[in-house]
């Protein structure tokens, strides 16, 4: 209990000076929007924010490359310093849109490196330095028997748990040794960048994993790892399922149908599970923060009071989601593998 109260207390004597310049900066400005604060900081950007100060945004602008429908060149500049004719349409999220001659507005082809893009950019660099560093380790260690200790040590313990205690048994001691590259390649991304994503400062913070396009990406990597490899079993219970006659041919093919559309709610469940637990966990997290500032803004006691109780219910809240990032990195690991284990079924005599 000490240590926990001298903690919250180093807290509000760092967060004090900031609320209070706060409030006095929001005085008698337009009231503070914590949804639109919120899902701003949600949404993926052409920049990097960092801080603000005064009014003037701290950003890193990154590079923005556009192919103008109109004319058909390619145009790369930043947020800031647009082509003629592009403009960002706040109705579509703040995306890069082109008017053109007859006033009509499209969406270009837009392969922007975005803050999202950046930050898998900054995870794949962190998650291939690591395993460099162990591969080094097992290249210069002198007896096989040698066990690794330390962070290595923790890796291979991480490696193995994954690898032995989930991929196995979940895939199948037959198969499981093509798809173990995949499923843990997958694990050690989504785990790493929900760690990453928890920092609040650069180079962290980006919502990657609560974007619904990465979801959507690895699931259906998913999909096709199930159903580009799986066995004549497999879609022999989707087409012709171990059922009475009338519910696969006649009059309607009920369970082939309903087995067909299970071929997509798998990885759809795969993507909105993962989406939706990672966006709600950011989402909870800023709102408090917000709460911080909404409570100066409303005078010294308010301040004092929300204050508290936001910082408790920050710390709490980062501990918690650091639990939840692993804790959906195993579960969208378990889940494929289980799928694409599925797909192996072997033939009951």
């Amino acid at each position: 209990m000490k240590q926990l109260r001298t903690i919250i207390l180093m807290l509000l004597a760092v967060l004090l000076p900031v609320n209070i310049y706060a409030a006095e900066g929001v005085s008698g400005e337009k009231e503070l929007d914590i949804p639109e604060i919120v899902m701003e900081h949600l949404a993926d950007s052409y920049e990097w924010h960092i801080a603000t100060y005064e009014g003037r945004h701290l950003s890193i602008p990154l590079p923005v490359i556009l192919r103008s429908e109109a004319t058909g060149e390619w145009h790369v500049c930043t947020a800031h310093s647009l082509p003629k004719g592009f403009f960002f349409d706040e109705t579509h999220h703040g995306k890069i849109y082109e008017r053109l001659a007859d006033g009509t507005a499209v969406r270009p082809i837009d392969l922007s490196i975005t803050k999202s893009v950046a930050q898998i950019w900054i995870v794949v660099a962190v998650l291939v330095c690591i395993f460099l560093s162990c591969a080094r380790w097992y290249r210069k260690r002198t007896e096989k028997s040698d066990a690794p200790g330390g962070f290595v040590g923790m890796m291979e313990m991480l490696v193995m748990t994954i690898h032995d205690d989930l991929i196995k048994p979940a895939v199948g001691e037959k198969h499981y040794k093509s798809y173990a590259p995949y499923l843990l390649t997958v694990f050690f991304f989504i785990f790493t960048t929900n760690l990453i994503g928890l920092i609040p400062i650069f180079p962290g913070g980006a919502n990657v994993t609560g974007n619904i396009n990465i979801t959507l990406f690895l699931a259906v990597c998913t999909m096709l790892a199930i159903n580009l490899f799986g066995n004549k079993e497999y879609w022999k219970e989707i087409f012709w399922p171990e059922v009475p006659l009338f519910l696969k041919a006649y009059p309607v093919p009920v369970m082939p149908v309903i087995e067909l559309f299970g071929v997509f709610t798998k990885p759809f469940a795969l993507m909105i599970r993962l989406f939706a637990n990672m966006m709600a966990g950011h989402a909870v997290i800023l709102s408090f923060t917000c709460v911080i500032f909404l409570g100066w803004s409303m005078g010294t006691g308010f301040g004092l009071g929300l204050n508290i109780f936001s910082v408790i219910m920050l710390l709490f809240m980062n501990c918690l989601e650091v639990l939840v990032a692993f804790v959906q990195a195993y579960v969208f690991t378990m889940l494929s593998a289980v799928f694409i284990g599925l797909a192996h079924k072997e033939h009951e005599a």
